[in-house]
């Protein structure tokens, strides 16, 4: 879960930097988010075999916040740190 909120870290900076027309901050941001996200896969893969619904949906996330990036579609990067966010707070409870 820990994981996941700090992915929801970066899907937050990149849209926060997005919206402020910073797109080297924005950029930065995208491809951290990214490397979690591929490292998370890249464990799930080799480390937990029953969990292939939790690999499937991280990777269709994945291609979501790469579409919302490539288009610069704030509001579907917002969608994304919601689902991200829920895993932060989840972890404060």
């Amino acid at each position: 879960m820990e994981q996941m909120a700090n992915i929801g870290s970066e899907v937050g900076r990149t849209r926060k930097w997005l919206g402020k027309d910073k797109p080297q901050l924005a950029e930065s941001a995208y491809y951290r988010g990214l490397e979690l996200v591929d490292a998370t896969i890249k464990f799930g893969r080799s480390n937990m075999v029953s969990r292939s619904c939790l690999l499937s949906e991280l990777c269709r996330a994945r291609e979501l916040f790469s579409d919302a990036f490539l288009n610069c579609d704030l509001e579907s990067m917002s969608y994304l740190e919601k689902f991200f966010g829920q895993f932060a707070s989840a972890i404060r409870r």
